[in-house]
């Protein structure tokens, strides 16, 4: 008998984690960081409910955190066994878990010099060294490989299109009559920018479908124009484009995006500011893996024979110093910064110094969780805490959807139209509860399927 827990992403879209168990092996697909309101932040700070040790291996659909950022906690607390991925997204996470931790350091030691917090004093979720053990658990593996993880299961990562390396992962039971279980991890759009479609799938018994815009569809149009408008006008005012942008996927998207739109003349040739020594390496493993990208991308590359990512007038910041040093410009320019839903990184210096001139332009572009502050300013809010100061908010606030790397409904019904028959049920999770549930009752009238939105702890028992 085989069961599976749902301990994260049910009911909202972060701390992606599924605890299945076949009898023989347990496993997490993913193993996140709740992000967004206080409420599911704290979930980060409990105690495991399993014995870490008792569990053989993670797979990894991709190197978001929110997918992956809560490894080194979890290798800290016993796991010992290994962390299956994709080539790429071991590569991508390695650069991401020490970013985190460094990050969780740095703003504990912040919280303690300003006291602001309630805690005395403040901790990090895990440290440095906890990311640097995690690491040298993952193990890479190609795509469309059957990769044994223990005598009655094996894995096998699809693309997910969603970022570079991404997966979908789909795992086998060993034997006769075997159980295939198929996660969507975060499914990509069609025709997107740099990545390719996502690969279908035909087959499984049970699925677990993200749900993240499962009750809308992105706008037709294509962002170009409406993103050289606002950087035209922003320039006209004399101000500053800020995107809050995350380092893995959304920046390069833009960048590749931002080269193209300059070589054409339908934007300004102004200064892009990367604010993120690990959106710099990110994009090192971005142009080093060219043979990952898209038909439309490759096609740049053996025209130019440089990264489609790259451009004149592009600058990464490596060093507080030279992120200090971006404040004080007083010509128009890009900075893109990290988190992409402002919930921590540089780009809340840049919010915080930014946002009471009203000539700046905050462009948002990208899902932004219940709760943070991506999405409250997003929704108009005058004032935003940051750092412990209400920052007020004068600055435009402008948002693009169409630049999301989640299918919407439309592109995940595409998608689900590949299998040649229904699962025995669809697990919708992975989105707010409003989008799950449009997501469910869409699915159940257009495919006939049965569905089913897990509760976050829920366990279920697959027959």
């Amino acid at each position: 008998m085989t069961t599976i827990q749902f301990l994260g992403a049910a009911g909202t879209v972060s701390g992606s984690k599924y605890l299945v168990d076949t009898g023989e092996t347990r496993f997490f697909v993913d193993y996140g960081m709740f992000q967004g309101p206080k409420r599911l932040r704290l979930l980060n700070w409990q105690k495991p409910s399993f014995d870490p040790a008792s569990v053989g291996h993670v797979l990894l659909t991709h190197a978001h955190l929110d997918h992956s950022g809560m490894l080194p906690a979890l290798v800290r607390d016993g796991f010992a066994g290994k962390i299956w991925t994709t080539q790429v997204t071991a590569e991508l996470s390695k650069i991401s878990l020490l970013d985190a931790a460094h990050l969780q350091e740095e703003d504990a030691r912040f919280a303690n010099k300003m006291k602001f917090s309630k805690h005395e004093p403040a901790l990090p979720l895990f440290t440095t060294a906890d990311a640097e053990k995690a690491i040298t658990h993952l193990k890479g593996v190609d795509y469309g490989v059957r990769q044994a993880i223990s005598a009655d299961t094996e894995v096998r990562f699809r693309d997910a299109g969603h970022i570079l390396g991404s997966a979908i992962v789909e795992v086998s039971g060993r034997g006769q009559a075997p159980t295939r279980i198929v996660f969507s991890g975060d499914l990509g759009r069609y025709d997107a920018l740099i990545l390719r479609d996502p690969e279908p799938v035909e087959d499984a018994d049970y699925l677990l479908i993200e749900s993240t815009y499962g009750n809308r569809t992105h706008p037709p149009e294509e962002p170009v124009d409406e993103l050289a408008s606002i950087i035209d006008e922003t320039a006209r005012r004399g101000g500053m484009l800020i995107i809050p942008a995350f380092a893995v996927g959304r920046t390069q998207t833009l960048l590749y995006l931002l080269r193209d739109m300059k070589l054409k003349g339908a934007i300004p040739d102004l200064p892009i500011f990367v604010d993120s020594p690990m959106a710099r390496r990110v994009t090192d493993v971005f142009c080093k893996h060219i043979e990952e990208f898209d038909e439309d991308a490759q096609a740049v590359y053996r025209k130019t024979g440089v990264c489609p990512v790259l451009s004149d007038k592009l600058t990464f910041t490596h060093t507080k110093e030279e992120s200090q040093k971006i404040n004080d410009l007083r010509y128009p320019a890009i900075i893109v910064s990290a988190s992409g839903m402002a919930t921590g990184g540089r780009v809340l210096h840049h919010l915080r110094y930014r946002l009471p001139d009203p000539r700046n332009t905050v462009l948002f572009v990208g899902y932004q969780a219940m709760g943070t502050r991506g999405q409250l300013l997003r929704d108009g809010a005058k004032s935003i805490k940051m750092h412990g100061e209400n920052v007020p908010v004068r600055a435009q606030i402008r948002n693009i959807e169409a630049f999301s790397g989640h299918a919407d409904a439309t592109e995940i019904l595409r998608w689900l139209g590949r299998f040649r028959k229904p699962p025995k049920t669809t697990f919708v999770v992975h989105g707010e509860p409003e989008s799950s549930k449009a997501l469910a009752k869409l699915i159940g009238e257009r495919l006939g399927w049965k569905t089913h939105i897990p509760e976050h702890q829920e366990t279920c028992v697959l027959r």
